[in-house]
């Protein structure tokens, strides 16, 4: 599935005592976009809860790194069959959870377990599908059997998803998360903040900063002004990107622009009305128009896309040309099927600022063509219940963050319901496939597919714009993953 990358619209009033006093150089505070749903990542779809707990909280088997990679986490190392079938995952010692418990291969399979059964509620259940059996070997040996050879599955255990809970406290980590990581979450002030503070008994390294704050802030105005006054350490998605050069020219700070997993599309439900025609979808696509919305809602900063594939990876395909606009295309297709009379659809828009300013624009774009949008602004919750979970929508916009997610295309039950054997068969195809050119061939050929289909409206590929105090570093530049990792966060004199 995915996760999404937020902004929503507070005016907040921040606190500077105790832990939090803005002379304190052993914690910080960290601005976000949007307050998460829960604290569950291995129960929501959120981008929110991964903000703040992954590598923090939360540890999987494998992880992420800054640079993209992946390295081992809670398994210290791994053997692979000659088949390609058996991994035998070997712990890491004198591991405990925040509640004291003792972590061990139970736990792993417990994890695993739940992750894949039939009535898991991951929003990532496809990632352990593979899974047939999980056994303990031993206190700190695991061995997870797949059903066919599978490349990327040490890199889906890095996934948030795929992080390892205990059985004794799984069922409260909505509210109470119980991980093994650095910090331990201390309390949540809804609506506010969450802290989290530093794990005295962490298995690792131990982190530099005693503590960490996130604070919800959403509205740009608020953004900036929490930022300028230092009430903010650091925001590294900034919901602001107009005020960038601002930051660029005080020396107080220090402005990060990377890269992200999050390719932003206006999703398409291809099964609500006129929008299964094809010829509607593709109309829709040529009355967009990247270069607007992305200057107009993002001041320049996004890469367009003509594919849902990230254009920094070397399997990337070019496909805008597809979708050029072309209002005169759209108005003809339109005519074609039955539309030339207008059309009017529901424009379902989240908090964040590329969803609410780029959909006015859109909204524009539509309108020329002869297409008629009711915009309707959703909070996070009601976005989550009414479009992703009940597909009761007709157009949306979304960054889909998780890495490498073509494969969410391949689920004909997933939000944009689009059900197209032949993609299914290359994802299928691709998941078994080891050597590196059938495979770019395989995403080369499903790139194009999801195109030619115009099963969404595919505009930019989102860009990581952070701000920060200009003494903080080991922040992360670009989002491998979607994570405000402080693992090795730290104030320089």
């Amino acid at each position: 599935m995915f996760r999404f990358l937020i902004v929503t619209v507070t005016i907040i009033a921040i606190s500077s005592a105790g832990l939090w006093a803005q002379s304190a150089k052993d914690s910080i505070r960290i601005g976000m976009q949007l307050e998460p749903p829960n604290l569950d990542p291995t129960g929501g779809a959120a981008a929110a809860i991964d903000e703040v707990v992954y590598a923090n909280v939360f540890e999987g088997l494998t992880r992420y790194a800054a640079d993209g990679s992946i390295q081992p986490a809670l398994a210290s190392q791994w053997t692979i069959s000659d088949d390609g079938l058996i991994y035998t995952f070997t712990l890491r010692e004198n591991v405990k959870f925040h509640d004291g418990s003792t972590f061990d291969a139970e736990d792993v399979k417990f994890s695993l377990d739940r992750a894949r059964a039939e009535d898991s509620t991951n929003a990532q259940k496809s990632l352990f599908a593979g899974i047939t059996d999980v056994e303990v070997l031993a206190p700190l040996t695991v061995q997870v059997t797949l059903s066919d050879p599978n490349g990327s599955f040490t890199t889906n255990l890095a996934w948030g998803d795929a992080v390892i809970v205990a059985p004794e406290s799984a069922s409260n980590n909505a509210t109470n998360p119980i991980g093994t990581g650095p910090f331990r979450f201390e309390r949540w002030v809804q609506g506010d903040k969450i802290s989290l503070i530093r794990n005295p008994d962490y298995w690792g390294t131990p982190v530099a900063l005693e503590g960490a704050e996130f604070k919800f802030i959403s509205d740009p105005n608020a953004a900036f002004a929490a930022m300028m006054a230092e009430d903010i350490d650091a925001f590294p998605n900034y919901p602001a990107p107009e005020t960038l050069a601002q930051f660029r020219d005080n020396s107080r700070f220090k402005v990060v622009v990377g890269s992200t997993e999050g390719e932003t599309i206006l999703s398409t439900n291809n099964e609500s009305g006129p929008l299964k025609d094809l010829r509607v979808r593709k109309a829709i696509a040529h009355a967009i128009n990247r270069a607007e919305i992305i200057d107009g809602a993002m001041f320049g900063f996004g890469t367009p896309i003509g594919t849902h594939f990230a254009p920094h990876h070397p399997d990337y395909l070019d496909l805008t040309d597809n979708s050029a606009p072309d209002p005169d295309l759209s108005r003809q297709l339109l005519a074609q099927s039955g539309w030339n009379d207008g059309l009017k659809l529901r424009l379902m828009l989240p908090p964040p600022t590329y969803a609410r300013r780029g959909g006015e624009i859109i909204a524009a774009q539509l309108r020329q063509v002869g297409i008629e949008t009711e915009i309707i602004n959703l909070e996070w919750a009601q976005w989550l219940e009414q479009v992703f979970r009940n597909k009761d929508y007709d157009l949306t916009i979304v960054s889909h963050t998780e890495p490498n997610d073509i494969n969410i295309y391949a689920r004909p039950e997933y939000y944009f319901q689009y059900d197209n054997p032949e993609f299914q068969a290359i994802i299928s195809e691709l998941a078994i496939t080891a050597d590196s050119g059938m495979r770019t061939e395989l995403i080369h050929r499903a790139q194009r597919m999801i195109a030619e289909d115009y099963v969404n409206g595919y505009l930019f590929q989102l860009a990581r714009t952070g701000v920060a105090r200009a003494q903080i570093m080991g922040l992360w530049e670009n989002a491998p993953t979607q994570a405000n990792d402080l693992t090795s966060v730290y104030w320089s004199e």
